[in-house]
């Protein structure tokens, strides 16, 4: 029996007692309006709908194109390689998920996952745990989960190898599951970075004799005229659901020396176990808007003389900035900690609040008829206004420029890879800031405004442009 049939069949025999989906469904319920899922509707619905759908047993429901066209309204026929919404819901509720069980985890005798490449949940019930608690996001504290003893806390080995009891067992189970399915899931994204890497040098193997001075305005200017290669620095979004999961800011440094969970020690074994599942997890939602930016530019460079590369975040040292060579970052400080080290450098510097929980822009010398800080009123893939930065700035202390695109949401950074591969309306927008475009480099940030809908970003307007002074 394949993994599929086997969850469909735990599923049904679970859905014959109507006792127990009384209980699912009261365990649906306190997750869908826990603090997980406050403030994503659409995350929440989605839950809903494959859980129910699995319980009646309408399997045949649960698969991209049908789900597209039932809960989000997209007709039949839709193209489901544009139109990535299933997808990218189903990767944000897998990510809070994890979030509720890491809080939670211990309160229930339920636990829902969403296995990768599947709309199928996974429903494990233990009969032996404690039941369900009605408003378990109101207890004053959570209950820990049951810890036998010492373990080895890795993404090797994220739980205690000896328990005691059934619950332990399936916990650790489900663990070596996900890890074994998270150790395919870094070879694939492995081989991503491999394709886009001879994605990228193909264009430069292919290409007519180059022709410097091809792009001859900035920033690209910078970047393609250069002697120094130019390596572009994607974000990491395993951090981000970590920061999100424990509550806490990552330093650079932190991240620099790969202490990605920090303070251990406050943490509950549940908190620490999914932080590293979280490390290895699903990168769909950053590939779709780092991968088109990275083609993009790797389109404007190919008539260039200059090599450019790509790398993940987290596999660059301080070491490997220490160079004359150019850099570009993408994401903000919470998805790409590197950017925090050039936030002295610029005036709109990211900051997060934590009552809200979501990354703001702090506008740290305002002049005329600007604000001192811009909130963004739709978090990531929601609906409203977000906001977004473009920077060219020196790399410290060293004779290379670092371009910073990225935003307060990933559609925030796709706002700004837009407008830097749009040389007309680039060029228009620093003519305007009164930059001189063909001379001596000049440093500059633009702050962008724009509308995020569906995970897109739409109607993409600069509210401010600073031209920066040499610090």
């Amino acid at each position: 029996m394949n993994p599929i049939d086997a969850r469909e069949a735990d599923i049904l025999k679970l859905a014959a007692s109507e006792a127990d989906v009384v209980l699912l469904r009261q365990h649906l319920k306190d997750i869908v309006e826990g603090t997980a899922f406050r403030g994503s509707h659409r995350s929440g619905q989605f839950l809903s709908y494959i859980v129910e759908q699995a319980i009646t047993g309408n399997f045949e429901s649960l698969k991209e194109r049908v789900i597209g066209a039932e809960l989000f309204g997209r007709s039949r026929s839709y193209d489901t390689g544009e139109d990535a919404i299933v997808r990218v819901t189903a990767s944000d509720v897998r990510k809070r998920l994890l979030q509720h069980y890491g809080q939670y985890g211990s309160a229930s005798a339920f636990r829902i996952s969403l296995p990768l490449g599947s709309y199928i949940p996974e429903i494990a019930h233990d009969p032996a745990a404690e039941s369900v608690r009605s408003g378990i996001e109101n207890a004053p504290e959570p209950v820990p989960v049951p810890h036998p003893g010492p373990a080895t806390l890795s993404s090797e080995s994220p739980v205690a190898q000896d328990a005691p009891n059934a619950s332990a067992v399936v916990l650790q189970l489900e663990s070596g599951h996900r890890v074994r399915a998270f150790r395919h899931l870094w070879l694939v994204l492995g081989t991503l970075v491999v394709v886009l890497n001879l994605g990228l040098w193909s264009l430069f193997w292919f290409r007519p004799a180059a022709r410097p001075g091809t792009v001859s305005e900035l920033p690209w200017s910078v970047f393609f005229n250069s002697a120094h290669p130019t390596h572009l620095i994607t974000s990491d979004p395993g951090i981000v659901n970590v920061q999100e999961l424990t509550g806490t800011q990552l330093s650079v440094s932190d991240y620099a020396n790969h202490l990605f969970i920090p303070e251990p020690n406050s943490l509950t074994p549940d908190e620490i176990r999914f932080s590293h599942i979280l490390l290895g997890g699903d990168s769909s939602s950053a590939a779709a808007v780092d991968t088109p930016i990275a083609v993009g530019i790797a389109t404007l460079a190919r008539n260039s003389a200059s090599r450019l590369d790509v790398h993940g975040a987290r596999s660059i040292r301080f070491a490997d900035l220490k160079t004359d060579d150019n850099f570009i970052f993408l994401g903000s400080p919470r998805s790409n900690p590197w950017v925090a080290l050039f936030n002295d450098e610029m005036d709109f510097q990211f900051s997060f609040d934590k009552t809200s929980r979501q990354e703001f822009i702090r506008n740290v010398r305002p002049r005329q008829n600007e604000l001192p800080a811009y909130y963004p009123t739709a978090q990531g893939w929601a609906t409203g206004q977000s906001f977004g930065i473009v920077a060219l700035v020196q790399n410290q202390d060293q004779d290379g420029h670092v371009l910073l695109l990225a935003g307060a949401s990933g559609e925030g950074t796709e706002a700004a890879g837009k407008l830097v591969t749009d040389l007309p309306r680039l060029s228009s927008i620093l003519k305007s800031c009164g930059l001189n475009l063909t001379g001596r480099p000049m440093h500059f940030e633009l702050l962008l405004r724009f509308n995020a809908m569906a995970g897109s970003a739409n109607n993409i307007d600069v509210v401010a442009c600073h031209i920066l002074k040499a610090h």
